[in-house]
C-alpha cells in the first residue's frame, strides 16, 4: 500500500510537467528581432493543432486586416484570423503545412517544438526543407 501511495504521490509530481509539453496553449509571440508582436492561441481539435491570433499589443487597433495576404485571409482582421493550420505530433515536434506571417502575407511549412519544459515554443517556418528557414521563440503566458 505504502508502494502504490508513493508511487501516485510521484506521479502527481511529474505529470504536471508532461502536460504543459505540446504546443496547446496561450503564447506570446515575438518577431525575428525579439519584438513581442501579439498573443496566439494554438488549440488541438482530433490531434490536429490550430493557431489563431487572439490578441494584439495594448498599442495595437483592434480592427486592424491583412490587407498583404494573398489568400482568403486578405481584408480580414488579424484578431482572430487563423495563422498555423493542420499541426500535428511528429515525435518530439509537431509539423504542419502552414503558418501565415501576417505582416508579410507570406506563408510557411512549420514545425513546433516545445522547450524549456514547455514555458517556450520554438517555432520554425521554412520553404521545403526546414533547413531553409527561420526560427522564433514565443513565450507561454500564464492563464
Amino acid at each position: 500500500m505504502r508502494r502504490l501511495l508513493a508511487f501516485l504521490g510521484i506521479m502527481c509530481l511529474i505529470l504536471p510537467v508532461f502536460a504543459n509539453e505540446t504546443p496547446t496553449g496561450l503564447w506570446r509571440t515575438f518577431d525575428d528581432k525579439g519584438k513581442a508582436t501579439g498573443f496566439i492561441r494554438i488549440s488541438e481539435n482530433q490531434d490536429v493543432y490550430t493557431g489563431v491570433i487572439e490578441k494584439g499589443l495594448p498599442t495595437d487597433n483592434v480592427d486592424d486586416r491583412c490587407e498583404v495576404c494573398k489568400d482568403e485571409r486578405k481584408g480580414q482582421k488579424l484578431i482572430g484570423m487563423t495563422v498555423i493550420k493542420n499541426v500535428k505530433a511528429k515525435g518530439e515536434s509537431y509539423e504542419g503545412s502552414e503558418i501565415l506571417d501576417p505582416f508579410s502575407g507570406n506563408t510557411y511549412r512549420v514545425k513546433l517544438k516545445p522547450i524549456d519544459a514547455g514555458k517556450k515554443l520554438e517555432v520554425r517556418g521554412f520553404v521545403g526543407i526546414s533547413l531553409f528557414g527561420r526560427t522564433q521563440i514565443w513565450e507561454r503566458e500564464n492563464e
